[in-house]
């Protein structure tokens, strides 16, 4: 599996031949240990093809990413007469803060029976400027989710706080451990009584994502994290709801998340939730992340009184779409929930899953431009997808014609709809 490397003296890996605006491979020894190629150029990755990387691909690396190395993956350069050959050690990828979207995978030669790598969104890096550079852009910025805000020292008391507050109900308990052990957003603002608390409701889908990030078979890489094992009443999701609404700041409430299933299938509970905190507050935002492919459980939900849709989409070419989800539904039904959500008033994003060299294939934006013709949704959320780049392309449908790149696939979408807001993050949305 990939693990954590070591960078060699901090942050800044100075070139041995002191030539540093040239783009610089690195590469990982057997200890993880991080070291830059002199004389070798760096090397990344859109869908299968390796090219040398451009200063036009890269940014300062931030500053809470970290670095991998990947096993079984050997580090890639360009020599000086353009030579692409493998370097001796393993490669290095880039793990990027939520707020960036990765242009470029690394480029790396896997070895024969290498394992599969774990859900991460691996980033192609070098050393350029004598600094860490990465091949990604700038997409959204948003404090509330600056990870100096999360997992401090007082989290504990305000956890047993809540439990006194809220006593004897099991969804506290949940998110109780979803923050103190998985660390998850949402779930620890509950406990700090601000901004987006995610309210998990399902503990089933009606998808089978190759990379879902709480249930995996046995054979795969592991989950990241445990999915809810029961389901909520009414009344303890609008406990909930009730006591975040009425006194958090810019205050939402979310079903689906990274803990549960599809929580449409949970329908029933969840409009019956809504209507009951909607009689006591009308305070706050309530949201719902889906992948909305029951459609007749949208449609409940949004009539009970939700206010925006967040709907996790990869493709808008069907085929594609069903390689990757491998669902019970099609992406009629998907479309078909956005288009009830929007007659209805509903603010709707796209959480968009990206993957460098497939969704900027021209097929896939000339498919995108249609579905923003037909369904005119609020936003899109470019989120990287966390992701094997082989075991990913290998269920895929193969590329049928070039790749535009990343910057142009965004602005592409951006100059058809102007009104299209492209970011990262989920932004409060006044009523």
């Amino acid at each position: 599996m990939a693990k954590k490397g070591k960078k060699q003296g901090g942050r800044n890996l100075p070139p041995a031949n002191g030539a540093g605006c040239e783009i610089t491979a690195l590469y990982a020894d057997e200890n993880g240990e991080i070291f830059d190629a002199p004389g070798m150029g760096a090397v990344g990755r859109s869908g299968s093809q390796l090219r040398p990387l451009t200063p036009e691909d890269l940014i300062p690396l931030p500053e809470s990413a970290d670095l991998m190395f990947l096993p079984d993956r050997q580090a890639m350069g360009v020599a000086g007469d353009g030579e692409m050959m493998p370097l001796t050690g393993n490669a290095v990828a880039a793990i990027l803060p939520a707020g960036y979207t990765r242009t470029l995978l690394p480029g790396f030669q896997r070895l024969e029976d290498a394992g599969q790598l774990p859900l991460y969104g691996y980033t192609a890096v070098a050393v350029y400027k004598d600094e860490l550079y990465a091949a990604a852009i700038y997409t959204d910025e948003n404090h509330k989710w600056d990870p100096a805000n999360y997992n401090t020292h007082d989290l504990k008391k305000l956890v047993r706080k809540v439990k006194k507050d809220l006593p004897d109900n099991p969804l506290v308990e949940h998110l109780a451990n979803c923050s103190l052990e998985w660390h998850c957003c949402t779930a620890e603002n509950l406990f700090y009584r601000r901004w987006e608390c995610g309210i998990p409701t399902s503990p089933v889908c009606n998808a089978n994502c190759f990379g879902c990030i709480s249930l995996q078979p046995a054979e795969c890489c592991p989950s990241p994290q445990s999915r809810i094992k029961f389901r909520p009443t009414p009344e303890e999701i609008a406990a909930i709801g009730i006591y975040h609404l009425e006194s958090a700041p810019e205050g939402i409430i979310s079903f689906g998340q990274g803990c549960e299933g599809e929580p449409s299938l949970a329908a029933d509970n969840i409009s019956a939730g809504i209507r009951l905190i909607r009689a006591r507050t009308g305070r706050g935002q309530i949201n719902i992340n889906t992948n909305a492919g029951y459609t007749e459980g949208i449609r409940k939900i949004v009539d009970a009184g939700l206010d925006t849709m967040r709907v996790s989409i990869i493709s808008a070419i069907p085929e594609s779409y069903a390689a990757y989800y491998r669902s019970s539904y099609r992406l009629a039904d998907v479309k078909a929930s956005i288009s009830y959500a929007l007659d209805k008033g509903i603010y709707v994003s796209l959480n968009m899953l990206y993957f460098p060299g497939f969704n900027d294939r021209a097929e896939e934006l000339a498919a995108w431009k249609e579905f923003f013709r037909e369904l005119p949704v609020q936003m899109i959320q470019v989120r990287n997808l966390n992701i094997d780049p082989d075991a990913f392309l290998a269920i895929m449908p193969e590329q049928q014609s070039e790749c535009v790149g990343t910057r142009a696939f965004l602005q592409e979408l951006h100059q058809a709809y102007p009104q299209l807001v492209i970011g990262s993050f989920s932004h409060y949305v006044e009523k």
